[in-house]
């Protein structure tokens, strides 16, 4: 089955559709993925990623990181 007969498909199902519920899942998915695909990503300068590459090694030298093994336990509680 092509896309468009797909397509038309779906259109005839919601079409008939009288499940509030069903139809606010469906819309509520629908609309995620417009927002989602909305969203511009904007690029990241050198100078951007030097700051963060600076910030980083000062919070390594100064002890604010975790460990592998601290990530594992505190992600078990999740």
């Amino acid at each position: 089955m092509d896309l468009q007969t797909r397509k038309l498909n779906a259109i005839g199902y919601l079409i008939s559709l009288q499940d509030d519920k069903v139809f606010t899942k469906i819309e509520t998915t629908i609309l995620e993925i417009q927002a989602r695909d909305n969203r511009k990503l904007k690029a990241i300068t050198q100078k951007q990623i030097i700051d963060r590459a600076e910030i980083s090694n000062q919070d390594y030298v100064a002890g604010k990181f975790k460990t592998q093994g601290q990530l594992e336990k505190e992600s078990e509680n999740w």
